[in-house]
């Protein structure tokens, strides 16, 4: 179709955070996607909410954050997704509720949501698959996605299923897991463990991956390749809640591919953004004033 936008596809929950005396909208594709939006991208995010008083929390993101809502998608009968927050000190705890309405999230709708945009990118989880009929929609999307797909993996000790973990590794291009995350697939797959790297490499090898992204906290981020590594220290900050580190960082990613950026470059960036985020509260910024200085940062490397 002429006039076509080239835009980011990201698949996943959109949900609300619950922490007993205040909600907040939250899930990892959604918090990538609104960092998009901020960026000046024109994310499109696949996911589902219901009729209710969170999706209109969800829906008033939307809206602050400019984001398109061609595909966002309304359940009339399950409830918008909500995960339980308890918080200890630089930590939290997470019950995620069962039945949501990102598990039902409609594979025609999904694909309907492409008409107008040419994805640049496929961006997805694990957690929205955990149902058959979210599962299908992604990869209905999949199909129709040509470009490189983006895995966050997003592993939780009540949410791992190996079916569903080795089909999104083979569906992607990139994947991005964390230093917990990598030790959870050394036991489950067997893999051999000397360093961070031999493991990736092994990853890359069994799920035949161009790279995987491998994040280090405060030590920073590694990027592995077939051939190569990389390591950029994260800027040393004062820690106020590390939740949405990881999908600050994603969003820096996909960002810089955009734009070009080289591998170092991007890992330079991701790190030091998700650095940053780790000294407010909440995985996104209520001040969209926040983003100003980086985007005037990035400008100088475009």
């Amino acid at each position: 179709m002429s006039g076509q936008r080239s835009a980011p596809v990201l698949f996943g929950e959109a949900l609300v955070d619950d922490f007993g005396d205040h909600q907040v909208a939250g899930g990892a594709p959604f918090n990538v996607a609104r960092h998009l939006a901020a960026f000046g991208e024109r994310p499109l995010l696949v996911t589902r909410i219901g009729n209710d008083a969170n999706g209109e929390l969800v829906r008033a993101e939307f809206e602050r954050f400019g984001m398109s809502t061609a595909g966002l998608q309304t359940d009339p009968d399950l409830p918008t997704g909500r995960v339980l927050v308890k918080t200890f000190g630089h930590s939290h705890q997470f019950e995620i509720l069962p039945g949501q309405a990102y598990d039902a999230i409609d594979a025609a709708l999904a694909v309907q949501a492409l008409s107008e945009v040419t994805p640049s990118a496929l961006y997805f989880g694990t957690l929205a698959q955990r149902d058959a009929r979210s599962h299908a929609a992604l990869a209905a999307l999949a199909c129709a996605c040509p470009g490189p797909r983006f895995l966050d993996l997003n592993l939780r000790d009540d949410e791992l299923d190996d079916a569903c973990i080795d089909e999104s590794l083979q569906l992607a291009n990139v994947a991005k897991l964390s230093e917990d995350e990598l030790a959870a697939l050394v036991v489950r797959r067997d893999l051999y463990y000397s360093s961070f790297e031999d493991s990736c490499r092994e990853l890359i090898g069994l799920f035949d991956l161009e790279a995987v992204l491998l994040t280090l906290g405060e030590g920073g981020a590694r990027y592995v390749d077939r051939e190569s590594r990389l390591k950029e220290k994260a800027a040393r900050v004062q820690v106020r809640d590390t939740v949405g580190a990881g999908d600050a960082f994603s969003a820096v990613w996909l960002y810089g591919m955009s734009r070009g950026w080289s591998c170092i470059e991007m890992l330079e960036q991701a790190t030091a953004f998700a650095g940053a985020i780790c000294t407010i509260r909440g995985a996104v910024p209520q001040d969209l004033g926040f983003y100003e200085p980086w985007l005037r940062r990035w400008e100088q490397i475009d």
